[in-house]
């Protein structure tokens, strides 16, 4: 299989290496029980989405319809291999991905693709968006617009991320402020002083997990 080239592809390619045992281990940290899961291991469902890397969006599009696991995994690995090509079409890449937001609703969707999709392509653009999202009742949205920031710092550009871990320093939800910490860990690797700064005037609003990542930096 060198290329994945329609949604029906991918579906049959995960469904002939489910197991049981793999669905049962999935199905247990899954934070939304609606979601299905076919039962397909993390390094197949990630060499299935390499393979499908030239699948054209239309196809990924369809991938995010679904109402697997896996399919929308393999969908957001697509955008997430396609953006590291040389002449990538970013703003393609990118409108998708916020026109399907809705569909990208697990914690590890958006670590798999928000940095190079959301990021990569908002290096050089306003971020107005991200700071939506920061301030959305959506928990997903607010780890979005974190987690696309780690593209922007590992630019060295720390303004609109600290600017963003300043707004979520305080959010009540643990998925969020795990990839706060993050964020400011990776901060603190490209300027100690501004993650010092921020761990003085806001670390006490941090979560305790937050902070020890945090402070991994330092």
């Amino acid at each position: 299989m060198s290329e994945l080239l329609t949604a029906e592809d991918v579906r049959a390619a995960l469904e002939a290496t489910a197991s049981v045992d793999e669905r049962a281990k999935i199905q247990r940290r899954m934070t939304d029980q609606a979601t299905s899961v076919i039962g397909v291991r993390m390094g197949t469902v990630f060499e299935i989405a390499r393979q499908g890397s030239g699948m054209p969006l239309h196809e990924v599009d369809r991938l995010l319809d679904s109402d697997a696991y896996e399919m929308r995994m393999v969908a957001v690995s697509i955008l997430d291999f396609k953006a590291r090509k040389r002449g990538a079409d970013r703003e393609a890449l990118y409108e998708l991905w916020m026109r399907r937001l809705d569909r990208i609703d697990t914690w590890d969707f958006i670590d798999r693709s928000a940095p190079r999709v959301v990021g990569w392509y908002l290096l050089d653009k306003p971020r107005d968006v991200l700071f939506e999202l920061a301030r959305s009742d959506d928990r997903w949205h607010r780890r979005t617009s974190i987690t696309a920031a780690f593209w922007i710092i590992r630019a060295g550009d720390l303004d609109d991320p600290l600017a963003l871990c300043d707004i979520l320093a305080d959010d009540p939800e643990h998925l969020v402020q795990t990839n706060v910490g993050v964020a400011l860990r990776e901060i603190g690797r490209v300027d100690r002083s501004r993650l010092e700064e921020f761990l003085e005037r806001r670390g006490d609003a941090l979560s305790a997990q937050a902070r020890r990542t945090a402070r991994t930096a330092l």
